[in-house]
This record gives structure tokens, C-alpha cells and sequence, in this order.
């Protein structure tokens, strides 16, 4: 008897070993996603990155076995929708639509023919001076490296708005801020906008079911940490990167070292 129990056992350990897989749980899933400001030959302001030291970076990234892929890929490769991506993938948005990005930062960005997602708010383009013109983006999108998606309409600051309106009309404001520009992006684009980039890095909870509401499958923060399959889709994590970073807090940002550290260790980058 206690021979066949034993065998029963057995039996049982190797049918729970070989059915484990079915039941493990999913395997969590993260990308470095970097985000720029703007692009130069000096460095004018705290937002602004020497355009040496950007090639600097993706020489860096090249000579270190990176691949660098598109957002939308990496957002599928999230979702569980792409099942694998390059080992060591990262993605580069660049945020505002400054007209560094056509001059400064796109002759690199062909030359290692790397994809970028630009976060552009549509009140400027065309309009400000600093910003490039509507042209340029539709130019910049023909090469099939530059994407555009949102970055709200005008670059607000939520919390201030939030505190001297009414509630009805900062609700109209959120509206336009995030569903109005989804809408003037995708006349001027011609094509979907599907994903957002949270101006300031200013989000709450409130905000976040807005984004979704009006149609954003995804939308990221400047929080410092990689994006991942377990965090909220409405608030993925970015590094901004400003011309104060050296290669080596370049390369903790992309390998995972400032990923995991705790967070009273990781720089606080703001505007």
C-alpha cells in the first residue's frame, strides 16, 4: 500500500510540475523610455541638451548593443500584444515640438536611423516662434523615424488651473486640453493619436480616467523609473534627460540601476 502511495505521489509532483507553467504568473515586462526637450550647440536653459551630447548618447547606445524602438512597439510589447522585443530596447520621445528638434536633433536621428515619438501641444506649432511648423512635423514624419502624438493643447499646469477655476469650467478646460488636442492633432496629423505625454509631469487620479475617457490607450510621466506591464497605463514612467547627466547617469537610466533604487536615492528632475 505504501508503495502505491508513493507512486500516486510521484505522479502528482510531475503532473503539478509540468502544469506550473499554465498557471505561473505573467512575467512583468519594462522599457527605459527617455524624453527630450530640446537640442543645441550650447546648453541656453535647464531643458536644453547639447546636440554633441545627444549623439554622444546614441553613439553610446549603439556601441553598447541598444536598439532603440518605436513607442508603439514598445506599448504592444507592454500589453502582451508583441510577445518579444530586442533584449536591450529603448524608447526616445522628445516633448514641446521645439524647432531644434528639425534642425538639431533629426540629422542624428537619421544618421542611426532610430524612431522617435515627439509629444507636441498643437497651440504652437506654427504659431510660436520657438516651434516648428506644421510642415516640418509632416516632413519629419515622412522619413517613418518621427512620430507625433499628444502633449495636451497649450501646455498647462493642471494644479494651477484646477485652483481658480470652477469645477465646471476646468472640466471643460481638461476637455480641451486633452480630447481638443487628440482632435486638432489627428486633423493636422492625419493619421490617430493614441498616446499622451502629461505636461510638468502633472497628473492625479482624476486626470488619469480623463485620458482614458478621451481615447488614450497610453500616457507617461516624467517619473523616473522604466515602464512596465504592471503599472497604470495612464502614467508609465519616463527619464527626462537634461544636459547636467554624464554618459554614466545616461547609462543607469536605460540599464535599470536608477530603475531600482528606492526612491529617496533617485534625482528629482523638474522643470
Amino acid at each position: 500500500m505504501t508503495g502505491i502511495t508513493d507512486m500516486f505521489i510521484r505522479l502528482l509532483w510531475i503532473m503539478l510540475f509540468m502544469l506550473s507553467p499554465l498557471f505561473a504568473l505573467p512575467q512583468e515586462r519594462k522599457i527605459p523610455i527617455l524624453a527630450y526637450h530640446r537640442f543645441g550647440t550650447e546648453v541656453s536653459d535647464s531643458m536644453t541638451i547639447k546636440t554633441s551630447a545627444f549623439a554622444q548618447q546614441m553613439e553610446w547606445l549603439k556601441t553598447n548593443g541598444y536598439t532603440v524602438i518605436p513607442l508603439d512597439t514598445a506599448v504592444r510589447y507592454l500589453q502582451g500584444i508583441v510577445k518579444s522585443i530586442p533584449a536591450k530596447s529603448v524608447v526616445i520621445t522628445v516633448d514641446d515640438g521645439h524647432k531644434s528638434v528639425y534642425s538639431d536633433m533629426a540629422p542624428i536621428v537619421k544618421k542611426y536611423n532610430i524612431p522617435a515619438t515627439l509629444f507636441i501641444y498643437p497651440s504652437a506649432i506654427s504659431n510660436a516662434k520657438y516651434a516648428m511648423t506644421w510642415d516640418q512635423l509632416h516632413e519629419l514624419e515622412a522619413t517613418k523615424l518621427f512620430h507625433v502624438e499628444s502633449h495636451t493643447y497649450w501646455h498647462p499646469n493642471f494644479n494651477h488651473e484646477k485652483k481658480k477655476l470652477s469645477p465646471n469650467e476646468y472640466a471643460k478646460f481638461v476637455d480641451k486640453q486633452l480630447g481638443g488636442a487628440k482632435k486638432k492633432l489627428e486633423e493636422k496629423m492625419g493619421h490617430p493619436i493614441k498616446y499622451l505625454a502629461w505636461v510638468f509631469g502633472i497628473y492625479d487620479d482624476a486626470l488619469l480616467v480623463d485620458a482614458k475617457n478621451a481615447g488614450y490607450e497610453m500616457a507617461f510621466t516624467i517619473d523616473r523609473h522604466h515602464a512596465a506591464s504592471n503599472a497604470n497605463v495612464m502614467a508609465e514612467g519616463r527619464y527626462m534627460v537634461v544636459s547636467k547627466h554624464t554618459i554614466k547617469d545616461f547609462e543607469h537610466m536605460v540599464d535599470g540601476t536608477e530603475d531600482r533604487m528606492i526612491p529617496a536615492k533617485k534625482e528629482s528632475v523638474k522643470y
